[in-house]
Formats: structure tokens, sequence, C-alpha cells
């Protein structure tokens, strides 16, 4: 019977602590929109490759696919400022170079606006039982502010 082995990792690539989740977060807390892009309504993302030395120092970080307004700027600055876990592997010293998507949403989401108003018209129901005594009816306008095209 043959028996199978585990295929043994011969470099330790530098991880960033805490694992993707604090990967994410430490992205979230430092990103500032632009306020350039903020003023065109630019929402997009920003592909940014970069180096990684067993130090965990990163460098030689560039735009490869960029937004412009101020986001691959600010992009670059969020990458530079990661630091991740220093790796030993046998004396050799290590560069690791990957790729991270940053993602420039608007802040403040879908806003709705809406009226209430009471109207008393139980004359222009035509099925009296959708109008029961005690009940009221309301009718609600509903606007949308601003050109939302993406709903999150």
């Amino acid at each position: 019977m043959a028996e199978f082995h585990k295929k043994k990792q011969f470099l330790n690539m530098p991880k960033y602590p805490g694992g993707g989740e604090a990967f994410k977060a430490f992205v979230a807390e430092n990103l500032h929109y632009p306020v350039e892009a903020m003023e065109a309504n630019i929402e997009g993302s920003v592909m940014v490759e970069y180096d990684v030395h067993d130090t965990g120092e990163v460098s030689n970080s560039h735009i490869i696919k960029g937004l412009g307004y101020g986001c691959d700027e600010e992009a670059i600055r969020v990458i530079n400022l990661l630091k991740f876990e220093k790796v030993k592997n046998r004396g050799l010293r290590v560069k690791m170079t990957t790729k991270t998507t940053i993602h420039f949403r608007l802040p403040g989401g879908v806003r709705i606006n809406y009226a209430v108003t009471n109207t008393n018209e139980t004359e222009k129901i035509k099925d009296p039982e959708k109008n029961k005594p005690g009940q009221v009816k309301y009718e609600y306008t509903i606007s949308f502010s601003g050109d939302q095209s993406e709903i999150v």
C-alpha cells in the first residue's frame, strides 16, 4: 500500500499578523476617502502590487489598475503602512510579491427621504373590507437623493 506524504513547504512566506480579517480591518481603519474623489462621486477599485521582504517591510508598491481622483495615491499610502510578520528560512532571505485590491465606496450608503400623508378618502375605496372602521390609510412617497448606481 502506498503512503501519501504531505508536501513540505520549503520557504516560509511573510504573513499579516492576525490573518485576512485583521488585514481588512487595518485597511478600513487607515483608508481616507480622497476629497477629490468624493466631490466627483467616484467609486471603484484600485489594484496595488507590492513586495514584502523577510523583515516584514513593504516596498516597491505600484498601481496595476488605477481609479484616479486621488484614490491611487491613497491606496499606495495605506499599503506602505503595512507591516508583516518576520520570517526565518534557514538563512535565506525571501521577498514575496503580492497584489491587493482596495475598494473605494462612497460613505453614507443609500439615503431615503420619505413623507407621510394621512388621506381620509374612504369613499373612493371600492372594497369596503380593505378599510374597516378604526383603520387609517397612509400613502408613502419615497425619493432617492443622488445617483445610486450600486446599493450595498
